[in-house]
């Protein structure tokens, strides 16, 4: 069958460039560690990024407090319908209202997840006389989203607000409205944007400002409320994108807005109209879990304290990696390179793999360091004698 055999040329070519991928059975366990192939490795390739998704005493506060009606409907494991049918349970309500406490009770939207929030948000919101600027090294989510506009886009050099203001200059007047988007920490580079210089932009030029936090909520700012929190500009952005998926151990995204963004989103957004709602499971432990992290600054200056560490033993052994975040790239270059690098690591006790194109741009394929407040300093340690 031609169809078939189309599928299979493109598998062996992506064979022949080192660029095939895998599902890979991994049992992830306590203390940022992972079993992989009946080997128990150090995980520095997930997003735990505080331990909690991991931390089995907290599961069992959790567990020991709900568990004590089986029957009780707030651990229902599905909501079996949309929100806006029967799914809009009183966990949603409650989530919603601690959201809304952490960021100074401004308007808070739950959603099923980061790329649901990433491929709805921008298309509700804009329309055919409006204009995207979107920084370079966006997540494919975002890339994804805007392609579902019918809004023009155009991407800005990563980080450039010279570049992104000279854009404003020529274009902003040709547009009903402009959009500004950007993430805090970036995924791959674990950099970050200036979100004060694009605060000012936004005002300068009457556009509003999107920020996704999904690598900054939990590990940075008060409370953990990200980034744009730490550099005092939160409330000034108009539309904050967080997720539950990575340092709040959980499932699920959230944006805080404005009240009347959030309702324009309510009958706007089709990837909250037409999904199944989140189980009130799920949202009763995010709920939990955002009280706790809270109160951990332990963990958050831990953390901090290693991810330091690990550019200093990067920077001595002549490989300096960009940012000062808890992401840290180790760049390579080339596709089969990387892949060789991450089976080096992994011979060495430490779970991590090769990030090639298209999750990255031609000839930066890279190991991602993910580090996580489970993790031992002694492991960092380790990890600086394989660089």
């Amino acid at each position: 069958m031609a169809f078939i055999d189309d599928l299979t040329a493109d598998l062996e070519a992506l064979r022949a460039s080192g660029r095939y991928r895998k599902l890979r059975e991994i049992s992830v366990l306590d203390r940022s560690r992972g079993r992989l192939e009946g080997e128990v490795l150090c995980n520095l390739s997930g997003n735990d990024y505080l331990g909690i998704a991991g931390d089995s005493a907290l599961r069992s506060e959790f567990y020991a407090d709900r568990m004590k009606d089986p029957g009780d409907p707030e651990l229902m494991l599905s909501a079996a319908s949309s929100r806006l049918l029967t799914g809009n349970t009183p966990a949603y309500v409650r989530l919603e209202a601690e959201l809304s406490r952490l960021y100074g009770g401004r308007a808070a939207l739950v959603f099923n997840s980061g790329y649901h929030a990433n491929i709805g948000i921008l298309p509700a919101l804009s329309g055919g006389r409006d204009l995207i600027l979107s920084d370079k090294l966006n997540h494919a989510s975002i890339i994804d989203g805007m392609r579902l506009c019918e809004a023009e886009f155009r991407r800005f050099r990563h980080l450039d607000c010279d570049g992104l203001e000279r854009t404003l200059k020529a274009r902003r007047a040709d547009f009903r409205r402009c959009f500004i988007v950007t993430e805090s920490v970036f995924s791959m580079d674990g950099d970050a944007a200036d979100l004060r210089r694009l605060v000012e932009l936004k005002k300068q030029y009457d556009c509003v400002l999107v920020v996704d936090e999904a690598h900054a909520v939990g590990v940075r700012g008060p409370q953990g409320a990200g980034l744009a929190a730490e550099m005092g500009v939160a409330a000034e952005v108009d539309v904050l994108i967080g997720t539950f998926g990575k340092a709040f151990g959980s499932t699920g995204a959230y944006a805080i807005t404005a009240p009347e963004v959030r309702e324009y989103l309510v009958n706007h957004m089709r990837p909250l109209i037409f999904t199944t709602g989140l189980p009130p499971m799920v949202l009763n432990w995010s709920a939990f879990v955002l009280r706790k992290c809270a109160a951990m600054e332990e963990r958050r200056a831990k953390l901090r304290r290693m991810w330091r560490r690990l550019r200093e033993l990067m920077a001595d052994a002549g490989r300096p990696a960009p940012g000062d975040s808890q992401i840290v790239p180790y760049l390579i270059g080339g596709d089969r390179e990387a892949a060789a690098a991450a089976e080096r690591f992994k011979a060495a006790g430490f779970l991590v793999f090769a990030i090639r194109p298209p999750t990255v741009p031609e000839g930066t394929s890279r190991l991602r360091f993910s580090l996580s407040a489970a993790l031992a300093e002694a492991d960092i340690e380790r990890l600086g004698g394989l660089l």
